[in-house]
């Protein structure tokens, strides 16, 4: 059992929860998730399982789309409705025009400080554990990337807002830092992740759905193949001796040097380009990274 699973996450499950859900009846396959959502989010989460996991790291890089629903004139110590509230204030002022143009400043590279109530460790413990038993947690401000974030609908005191981030961005403090801005203060109430990197909501499948088909064995109708995760590098057929070199490790070097013909596509995030390799038959054998300099591919990762 190889892949991956595209759940539609409910309201009220952890991440892990969802994962402990499929590791039950997936017996003997290792499972992980390529992504948390809080509790109250709903929408995609990637569940991978047995080699599927290695390829968490690529599923993780990979963009997200957020659909936010932001109350504003409100804020709560944990940014979301889950919270204590710890201010009010009217929203009378807030215009349309206003509230896009503080949307906007979020766009592009921002620093961002993540919630205290997060699942960022410190020093071994999540933070949202750390923050109720009574310690005072100060998380460290960080990078963020925003592609797009755009205002959908305006209902005083309720904004739906679309957003297309990268790794690491929380969108809870989005709404925390929007409502700083304006004045007013603000926290998100419900969120769903309408996508993660190529898999989409619309694709997506119930958690019953998935259980049912695991207790059941059908579930390789709904599994997605490992390189499903890779799809946006490039790729290779190798050959019977090549396809032998690289599972034992060793590099691959084509028989033309041509890189410009390639297309070679560097993700945001890697250190180098790399490549998917296949067998004749179309089995994923591994996947290589760009060695320049030696003008060769070498393994990266090998599925075998």
């Amino acid at each position: 059992m190889d892949g991956i699973f595209n759940v539609n996450k409910p309201k009220g499950l952890t991440s892990h929860d969802v994962v402990r859900s499929v590791r039950r009846l997936a017996t003997g396959n290792r499972v992980g998730h390529a992504g948390t959502l809080d509790p109250m989010a709903t929408g995609v989460l990637l569940i991978c399982v047995g080699k599927g996991t290695r390829v968490v790291e690529y599923l993780m890089n990979s963009r997200k789309v957020y659909c936010a629903e932001i109350v504003l004139g409100t804020s709560t110590d944990t940014y979301d409705a889950e919270g204590r509230v710890v201010r009010t204030a009217p929203v009378v002022s807030i215009t349309r025009g206003r509230l896009e143009r503080s949307l906007s400043s979020f766009q592009g590279r921002i620093w961002q400080t993540p919630p205290k109530y997060s699942a960022i460790k410190l020093k071994g413990q999540p933070l949202y554990k750390l923050s109720r038993a009574g310690m005072e947690v100060e998380p460290r401000p960080r990078q963020v990337e925003v592609y797009r974030i755009k205002l959908i609908e305006w209902k005083p005191p309720v904004a739906l807002v679309a957003i297309e981030c990268g790794r690491g961005t929380y969108i809870r403090s989005i709404a925390n830092d929007l409502g700083e801005m304006l004045g007013c203060g603000a926290y998100l109430r419900n969120l769903t992740r309408a996508a993660s990197g190529r898999f989409t909501i619309d694709d997506s499948v119930a958690l019953p759905e998935i259980e049912l088909a695991l207790a059941h064995g059908y579930w390789d109708n709904l599994i997605y193949p490992v390189d499903e995760a890779l799809l946006d590098f490039d790729a290779a057929i190798l050959g019977p001796e090549s396809e032998r070199a690289v599972l034992s490790g060793q590099s691959w070097t084509p028989r033309s040097w041509q890189p410009e013909k390639w297309q070679l596509k560097i993700r945001k995030g890697s250190s180098g380009a790399l490549c998917r390799a296949y067998s004749f038959e179309g089995r994923l054998i591994a996947l290589l990274k760009l060695d320049e300099p030696r003008k060769t591919w070498r393994p990266d990762k090998v599925f075998g």
